[in-house]
């Protein structure tokens, strides 16, 4: 049972909830932070990569208006990625390139196959450090730069893959928030918030921790990550963070579970869910990401896809999984950054509801 980790200590406190076939079931243990006040069921999590699919969906609601197509170049609202180049060699020096085959679409974003993501090049890693992007690792601390600068930069990198040849995470993520922000001419949080958070319910999801009495310390492994009390999740970011920036509850992200399981009820077309839950990968890029998604399993618009189950997870504490077949929702939060769990807390969290 989950709650032997918290009895034991490996997790201060965890919120889980089950529902299927209209019948829901959440479970609240522990404290918000060790030797801290009571969890409660409205306590809020920075639930990271859960960001994605709520991006992925907005970035669909603008494809079902038809303001955004998606085999068309991004670079008529991103001009800074209108001539990619790309390295001769994946693993070589960034100053050994050849021009793009074509351009990046959004399908490439949603897809995370525009040709940057989490590398093993190191030059690549060292250059996007540098000049301090922070599309890799935890959203802790926040890149200072805004939008704009932080596309000019990005543009400045080349593509390790050629557009569409390579699934890499997460960095189609971020720059789709500066895409639905110049499509909408909104700053990314007020769309979020008008077409997905406000209709569905989801009062306390956002970039900034709605009600600071109500957030929770974040630890990796044992050791403190970013506390409650000062955490940088209390102020607005410069830099919204699509990939892994949002705060939630687990209500709030159970209503948007519901609303991909009802086929995008108020939100998003059925046609839209079908495609944001259904596997885009080859069978050659499943493979080349199996040490990342796992076997069996690929990838459709900000969230894996396999085993007849769709979810994903988030590095700071998250676990969700939808299965169709019997209209199950998992989700579960904790405040313990994932590569800190011991295996057979992930192998439990992880097993079918």
């Amino acid at each position: 049972m989950l709650g032997t980790y918290v009895d034991n200590g490996v997790l201060s406190g965890l919120v889980s909830l089950v529902s299927r076939e209209g019948s829901t079931r959440v479970e609240v243990l522990g404290q918000v932070e060790f030797d801290g006040a009571e969890m409660q069921r409205d306590t809020l999590f920075r639930v990271a990569s859960f960001t994605k699919p709520i991006v992925a969906a907005a970035a669909m609601i603008l494809v079902d208006e038809l303001r955004l197509s998606m085999d068309s170049p991004v670079a008529d609202l991103l001009p800074e990625l209108a001539h990619p180049v790309v390295l001769r060699h994946p693993d070589g020096p960034l100053d050994d390139t050849v021009p793009a085959g074509r351009p990046i679409t959004l399908r490439d974003l949603l897809t995370f196959r525009l040709g940057l993501g989490e590398s093993d090049n190191a030059a690549l890693r060292q250059r996007e450090a540098e000049l301090e992007l922070r599309t890799f690792g935890p959203p802790v601390p926040r890149t200072s730069l805004e939008p704009d600068e932080w596309m000019r930069r990005l543009g400045m990198l080349p593509l390790q893959f050629q557009p569409g040849e390579r699934w890499l995470y997460s960095t189609g993520s971020h720059v789709l928030g500066v895409l639905i922000a110049r499509v909408t001419g909104q700053p990314l949080e007020d769309f979020l918030r008008e077409r997905i958070f406000e209709p569905l319910g989801m009062r306390d999801t956002g970039f900034t921790a709605s009600d600071p009495a109500r957030l929770t310390t974040a630890y990796v492994g044992d050791d403190v990550m970013d506390t409650a009390s000062d955490s940088q999740w209390l102020v607005p970011p410069s830099f919204p963070d699509a990939s892994g920036g949002l705060i939630s509850t687990v209500d709030d992200f159970h209503a948007f579970a519901q609303m991909l399981l009802a086929g995008g009820d108020r939100v998003l077309s059925p046609a839209a869910v079908a495609e944001m839950t259904t596997d885009q990968l080859t069978p050659a890029q499943r493979a080349a990401a199996v040490d990342y998604l796992g076997p069996d399993t690929g990838w459709g618009y900000g969230l894996s896809v396999g085993g007849g189950r769709y979810g994903w997870a988030g590095g700071l504490g998250a676990l969700w999984s939808t299965t169709p077949a019997d209209q199950t929702i998992s989700i579960l939060l904790t405040q313990r950054a994932l590569w800190t769990w011991p295996e057979e807390l992930f192998a439990e969290a992880s097993s079918p509801a």
